[in-house]
């Protein structure tokens, strides 16, 4: 099923793309200081803050042993923004301290949810990321709370409720090319200690 999906991305010249991930968390009193850090050490402060409230639903469809999970987005504070659609990869390369998947993303209209359903995926988890980012070059840092809806479907202020009293804090570069990477990314993550180590998280565990 997953080699379908990947085939019918490539005939419709979605671009395939490797994600280099690292994660950690900030507590929320020292989120201000990890800001003011990332200010010093990123390129795009002379513009000012970039910030993103973002909606995300996460889908699957199982068959089976074999499953497909797809992320659904979309900017609650840019609604004439499309909506994009996310294939992140279960597979995963073994580098040191950083995830190394497969990654697909398309801009799609807002029907994407009932066509999803209507193929026969169910709706697993929705959440609100509200937070900011920072660019480094090629890398990207995002610093996101993340809301749980007590209402489902609901985004408003009202019907949201924070997770933790952190936040959670990551390091990526999306990628179509073999780059050597890893030590760019490595050396940024040691100038963000102690007040957030990123390593490697892996999320298949987790569902374990």
């Amino acid at each position: 099923m997953m080699s379908e999906f990947w085939n019918t991305a490539i005939t419709a010249q979605v671009i395939p793309f490797q994600e280099w991930l690292m994660q950690g968390s900030v507590m929320n009193q020292q989120r201000e200081t990890l800001k003011h850090r990332l200010e010093g050490l990123c390129d795009n402060t002379e513009n000012g803050d970039e910030t993103f409230v973002d909606h995300e639903m996460v889908y699957s469809l199982r068959n089976g042993d074999n499953s497909v999970t797809l992320h659904v987005r979309t900017a609650l504070d840019h609604p004439d923004m499309p909506w994009h659609l996310r294939y992140v990869g279960s597979d995963m390369n073994k580098v040191d301290n950083i995830i190394v998947r497969s990654y697909i993303e398309a801009a799609v209209s807002k029907n994407i949810s009932k066509f999803l359903t209507d193929m026969g995926f169910s709706l697993d988890y929705e959440y609100v990321a509200k937070g900011f980012l920072f660019r480094r070059g090629k890398m990207k840092v995002t610093v996101s709370t993340i809301f749980k809806m007590t209402l489902p479907g609901s985004t408003d202020l009202h019907n949201l409720e924070q997770v933790s009293g952190s936040h959670l804090v990551e390091l990526s570069v999306m990628t179509s090319k073999t780059e050597q990477i890893e030590q760019d990314m490595k050396n940024f993550a040691e100038q963000l200690k102690p007040l957030v180590s990123l390593e490697k998280l892996d999320h298949r565990l987790l569902a374990n």
